[in-house]
């Protein structure tokens, strides 16, 4: 089991920007790639970005490239997210996974996940 702890959405202006931690612990060595998510009201979940432990190798939903940037400390199992310029349509609950096999921009390839962190974004 791994498990999952989100942190740092709120509400910002458009143009601002947002942090989002998440701390993992449990089997963290069970998944070698951490993603994060997000889902708006009434849409399907989304990639927005990974990770992979061993190398640092990062992936972006083409949506937030250059906007957005993940990171992670391996030893401490954390990965964060730095969201910048931000738009009203990233208003959404971020949802931090942990890997465990197939696509990585696939949410069925990730069986553990945080209970998520509501980030706005106002116009």
């Amino acid at each position: 089991q791994v498990q999952l702890v989100e942190s740092g959405g709120g509400l910002v202006q458009a143009g601002g920007s947002l942090r989002l931690s998440c701390a993992a612990s449990g089997r963290t060595s069970s998944s070698i790639i951490l993603g994060w998510f997000r889902q708006a009201p009434e849409k399907e979940r989304e990639f927005v970005a990974a990770l992979t432990w061993i190398d640092g190798s990062t992936y972006y939903a083409d949506s937030v490239k250059g906007r957005f940037t993940i990171s992670g400390d391996n030893a401490k199992k954390t990965v964060t997210l730095q969201m910048n310029s931000l738009k009203p349509g990233d208003t959404a609950v971020y949802y931090c996974a942990a890997f465990t096999g197939g696509y990585i921009n696939n949410s069925n390839s990730y069986a553990y996940w945080g209970q998520g962190t509501q980030v706005t974004v106002s116009s």
